[in-house]
């Protein structure tokens, strides 16, 4: 019996540590630090003389947003004879291509064959000149100030990449897709503004960031998180990602929960995928700060922490039944009304009716869930790095 309280009670500590307690402990170890060592401050006249930027759009069949995007890159507060604009469409068979020919100042870098993100990137960075390469996708807009923004990080020579931030719209019609989502970005990005204090945000996200271009590195082709794993692997060569909140991508939720599960499954996926190959950044020896964030941040989400998880309830009930104590009946009740709420949440969803406060649990479940099935997508889509697209709300 004593080893099934020492199994609950390890589940209960990795799952708390992950989700809240790293967070916690994060927030503490910034105050610290910066009692000793005061945050770096960019001057504004350190970037008068701004270097060259590609920005970089891989794309497939994008010919719906190609417009509104194209817009929205013409607004950018940047030199426009310093702006590189580069489009890599991979197979797209729509209007995507004739509707960029309108537009001069684009280079288009174009396959019939459709090989996947990671692929188009590989093949694209072979045409970059520029010093900096930002990335960002077709269906996310960016700021006006956010080229400038980036850019001013770069002026510490340690830092190598610059993750963005990433905004969910909020639209009044957006249900469990849109409430969690929104909601989980929010703590996401306040972690990461934390890990880049204290030492380097841990990965960037494809909708917005950039990095040094002499630091790119071919990534394997199968790849499904091609923004994780380029920036991890810049981290291992030394370098620091720097996590620049002004500088903002604003994307619409997924249309609905079906959509968002694709994106989480993939997502998923390529977290157990990304584990191994960067194994090595396990090494606490050797990355010290990066491998304790990457690990509290990254690998136990995407490991072992979901299956706990979902350990802990069955466990729990043993417990009560063999250790009749008013503490596992109350951690019993706890976690039947948070399965409870998340099933309610759940109905909810179904009939449209949104309620946030009840989304937070199920969309929590569900991204857990996801996990799991991530596996499976893992199996099953091995050595292919071409996935469908989510749709998003309109």
């Amino acid at each position: 019996m004593r080893y099934l309280e020492i199994l609950f009670w390890f589940c209960f500590i990795i799952v708390f540590y992950t989700y809240l307690g790293y967070g916690i402990l994060l927030y503490l170890l910034v105050k610290i630090k910066e009692l000793f060592i005061k945050p770096e401050q960019i001057k504004k006249s350190e970037t008068d003389q701004f270097p060259e930027v590609t920005l970089f759009i891989a794309a497939f069949n994008e010919e719906a947003i190609v417009k509104e995007k194209m817009e929205n890159c013409r607004e950018l507060y940047y030199p426009i004879e310093k702006l590189k604009i580069m489009w890599v469409t991979d197979g797209s068979n729509d209007k995507t291509n004739e509707l960029l020919n309108a537009y001069p100042e684009v280079t288009v870098q174009y396959q019939l064959e459709r090989q996947g993100k990671t692929a188009a990137l590989n093949r694209g960075m072979k045409f970059v000149t520029s010093p900096i390469v930002v990335f960002t996708d077709a269906n996310t807009m960016i700021n006006r100030e956010a080229i400038r923004e980036i850019v001013r990080k770069f002026t510490n020579p340690k830092v190598g990449c610059v993750a963005g931030e990433k905004r969910i719209v909020s639209k009044e019609k957006d249900a469990a897709a849109g409430g969690g989502e929104g909601i989980y970005w929010k703590y996401e990005s306040a972690l990461k503004e934390l890990d880049s204090r204290l030492y380097s945000a841990v990965g960037a996200a494809g909708e917005l960031f950039a990095i040094r271009r002499e630091l790119f590195e071919t990534m394997e082709k199968d790849t499904l998180l091609d923004d994780f794993i380029l920036s991890l692997r810049i981290a291992q060569k030394g370098y620091k990602i720097s996590y620049c909140k002004e500088a903002y991508a604003i994307e619409s939720a997924s249309a609905n929960m079906q959509e968002e599960e694709k994106r989480k499954v993939r997502i998923a996926a390529g977290g157990l995928q990304s584990i191994w190959r960067l194994r090595s950044l396990l090494n606490i020896f050797r990355y010290g700060s990066l491998s304790f964030q990457y690990i509290s941040h990254r690998v136990l989400r995407w490991s072992i922490t979901p299956i706990l998880l979902f350990l802990m309830l069955p466990l729990n009930v043993l417990l009560k039944i063999k250790i009749q104590t008013e503490g596992y009946s109350l951690f019993l009740i706890l976690q039947l009304m948070f399965y409870a709420a998340a099933l309610w949440g759940y109905y909810l969803s179904t009939r449209q009716i949104k309620n946030k406060l009840l989304f937070i649990p199920y969309y929590f479940l569900f991204m857990n869930i996801n996990v799991v099935k991530g596996f499976f997508y893992l199996k099953n889509k091995k050595n292919s790095g071409i996935w469908e697209k989510a749709k998003r709300s309109l």
